[in-house]
């Protein structure tokens, strides 16, 4: 008898406790851990940067106001003097390359170990909470391991370890580690349109000697892209059905991320005949994965072209709040979100929806 399953089974985006990147940083007072993550995230400025801390004011009334404090860098602290709620900071922290813990207070998936003597008894009470450490720092050189930490961990000698006036060397190493946590890169081609104007199947149309679907996934699977087509329905491994029914591009969008919200998704329509392998090639080169999407815009066009556009994960979160908004337009959640954007003459952007622009179009390409 199949066990029965309460709830659809969908792909989670990878998560730590309360962010998709989080490190914990503990062993030291708390003006300590602050003042670390102050310097570490200056150096990471390039970054969207945040530090998940508890409130430290001595008898708390019930905070009535929740306190957001936003840095010139765009970077984020929240202070809480609440209870937690992982799902609620993994909405917060969504848009966040990184979150800093004060590990004090909080656990986090991954630590920093700062050694201080003064604080032994501190790293005994929450020895089981070091299952993940990165690195180790001092607060001098003098410093030696704990007898309990090396009795647990055996090989902890063996990590890396920095003193703490070594800004640049701890940088690197927290820049490597939100390095490693990149989404890769598949590819979307949208072919569910109606083509209401056109009178016949976009996506079928030939300008190069082949179906225009099938050119636009050639365009790029060439640059190493596993590539999906998005169509209304279908059971083809190599095809997401839209999930989001009637929503246009902005349904088939949302339906990748539900099938993988992990992925960065390289968005591309079919009645763009003019984009070639040069403009695929420069928007991943100009790929900037700390912002929602890196889209493509034509020198002398208002706004941003939607469906030549690399989605990251953080996209998939701000896309279903508009959605719950009443709002389907992907133009509109990228117009109003942080987006690299990379400008292109316009001719290379044209939209081909009807039989006289179809005729010009190939007579164009023909003519090259």
């Amino acid at each position: 008898m199949a066990k029965h399953q309460k709830h659809t089974n969908l792909v989670r985006r990878n998560n730590d406790n309360f962010a998709p990147n989080e490190i914990a940083i503990l062993g030291a007072k708390c003006d300590i851990i602050s003042d670390l993550v102050s310097k570490v995230s200056q150096n990471l400025n390039n970054y969207k940067l945040a530090y998940f801390d508890a409130s430290h004011a001595k008898d708390v009334i019930k905070n009535k106001l929740s306190e957001f404090v936003f840095h010139h860098e765009g970077n984020l602290q929240i202070t809480t003097t609440g209870a937690i709620n992982k799902y609620q900071q993994r909405i917060d922290f969504a848009q966040f390359d990184y979150v800093f813990i004060n590990g004090n207070h909080y656990q986090g998936a991954k630590q920093i170990l700062i050694l201080d003597k003064a604080k032994e008894a501190s790293v005994l009470k929450r020895l089981d909470q070091l299952d993940n450490i990165q690195f180790i720092i001092k607060l001098d050189s003098e410093t030696e391991f704990f007898d309990f930490l090396v009795e647990k961990y055996p090989n902890i000698k063996n990590k890396h370890c920095y003193t703490i006036g070594e800004i640049d060397k701890i940088t690197n190493h927290v820049h490597n580690l939100i390095q490693e946590k990149i989404a890769s890169i598949k590819g979307l081609v949208l072919v569910g349109g109606k083509s209401t104007r056109m009178g016949t199947d976009k996506a079928e149309l030939n300008y190069f000697g082949k179906p225009q679907k099938q050119r636009t996934k050639e365009l790029l699977e060439l640059n190493n892209l596993e590539t999906f087509y998005s169509v209304q329905e279908s059971s083809n491994e190599n095809e997401i059905s839209d999930k989001f029914v009637n929503l246009g591009p902005f349904g088939g969008i949302c339906s990748a991320f539900q099938k993988d919200p992990n992925l960065a998704w390289f968005v591309l329509a079919t009645d763009l005949p003019f984009v070639n392998e040069e403009i695929i090639q420069l928007l991943l080169k100009h790929r900037n994965p700390s912002k929602v999407a890196t889209a493509i815009k034509g020198k002398n066009k208002e706004f941003v072209e939607p469906l030549i556009t690399i989605y990251e994960p953080k996209a998939y979160p701000i896309l279903l709040q508009y959605l719950a908004q009443g709002y389907s337009c992907p133009r509109k959640m990228l117009i109003n979100s942080d987006v690299e954007i990379v400008e292109i003459d316009d001719d290379f952007i044209r939209n081909i929806n009807t039989p006289e622009e179809f005729k010009a179009a190939k007579e164009e390409i023909n003519d090259k």
